[in-house]
């Protein structure tokens, strides 16, 4: 699987978006949920040529996606997706969308029952500046990767990347790789103290590794 050892996009492409497409292969299948304006998977089909198509909820965002020429449907993914059979797809992607999910275990497990992978990218509630935050100002804090006050944001959980692995873990979900990043940084210790995001290539297997 190809792999990028920079730290930083010099194409302007933010990098979280390339490892992403990094953990991808080229001309694979690709259900983005929570597509949003569709800007990722146009770099998908575009760069990896992949067969992609978008679910967001929101009907602007689907109207951007098709006027950038993708493939996309309103849809609330937590739903379901009943109408896809098992392993429809080569990889299924939930980036800054999963936290947002009511019934996140039921989309998690259904997309990892759609997607032979799934590729999950989330902030980090307790990255260290959200923590410095509190602790000086006493008052939920703001950051790049949490860039919404707290009665607008669209997450409504709070998580950190290690509750996530240990999630995974209890549910036998196996993290083939997980990239940390602190905005275009990649994070190679103490991620979970110095990464905003973690980006996670998940599939149904054994259990993964603990930060």
């Amino acid at each position: 699987m190809p792999h990028r050892d920079d730290d930083t996009a010099d194409d302007g492409v933010r990098r979280e978006y390339h490892v992403i497409m990094d953990l991808i292969e080229d001309g694979s299948s690709v259900l983005d949920l929570g597509c949003g304006d569709g800007e990722l998977l146009w770099l998908l089909v575009n760069r990896k040529r992949v067969r992609g198509r978008g679910i967001d909820i929101s009907q602007q965002a689907i109207q951007r996606c098709v006027m950038r020429g993708l493939s996309a449907c309103q849809e609330d993914m937590e739903r379901g997706l009943s109408e896809y059979g098992d392993e429809s797809f080569d990889y299924v992607v939930l980036n800054q969308s999963l936290q947002q999910a009511v019934r996140l275990e039921e989309v998690l497990k259904e997309a990892l029952r759609v997607g032979r992978r799934v590729i999950v990218g989330i902030p980090n509630f307790v990255y260290y500046r959200a923590r410095l935050q509190m602790l000086v100002t006493g008052r939920t804090p703001v950051t790049p990767s949490l860039p919404h006050m707290w009665y607008d944001t669209p997450n409504l959980h709070f998580l950190s990347l290690s509750d996530f692995l240990v999630y995974c873990h209890e549910r036998h979900y196996a993290i083939e790789r997980a990239v940390y990043l602190d905005g275009e940084r990649t994070v190679r210790s103490l991620p979970n103290l110095r990464a905003q995001t973690g980006v996670f290539l998940l599939s149904a297997g054994e259990s993964p590794t603990a930060i």
